[in-house]
């Protein structure tokens, strides 16, 4: 369940905190398939971790709409991950990584054909229709997120 509440999490931070109403959302970067899309960093102190991380790799953050437990990690001008308040200690397996697939559906079925666990409620399309994220457990039970640039449902012409 904690893994689900992450991606959640996750999934708000993509499409929340951009400045922009839904009509004017723009795709996260592609990437390109087998790259990392998006991270989620988890921490104990917001602010210690803003300053650290803002410090040792010129990130700024951006304030997020829906929670003030999570801030979103900007680039040279590129939303690139998050920062949230992890959900007790940090562990060894707090945070997760986004690879960008072509087919999330299609992802979905190789990994759990080569022995990973996708956890109910995934996949899911983002809000704003800027594709769809899943989550997936390794054969060792270490999660790993996917990001499709592509809904699962094609957005309604208008």
């Amino acid at each position: 369940m904690r893994i689900v509440i992450c991606a959640l999490m996750a999934a708000l931070a993509f499409v929340a905190g951009r400045g922009q109403d839904d009509a004017t959302k723009k795709l996260p970067a592609d990437v390109g398939p087998g790259r990392v899309a998006w991270f989620d960093l988890t921490t104990t102190d917001i602010d210690k971790s803003k300053e650290f991380h803002g410090r040792l790799f010129d990130w700024k953050f951006t304030a997020l709409k829906e929670t003030d437990l999570a801030v979103e990690i900007v680039s040279r001008g590129e939303a690139i991950g998050t920062i949230r308040v992890a959900e007790g200690e940090i562990g060894a397996f707090n945070g997760v990584v986004y690879i960008q697939v072509e087919d999330i559906r299609a992802s979905c079925k190789k990994a759990q054909e080569l022995g990973g666990k996708i956890p109910p409620g995934f996949p899911f399309d983002l809000p704003g229709g800027i594709g769809a994220i899943a989550l997936v457990s390794d054969p060792s039970g270490h999660p790993i997120g996917m990001y499709s640039r592509k809904g699962l449902v094609a957005p309604k012409a208008k």
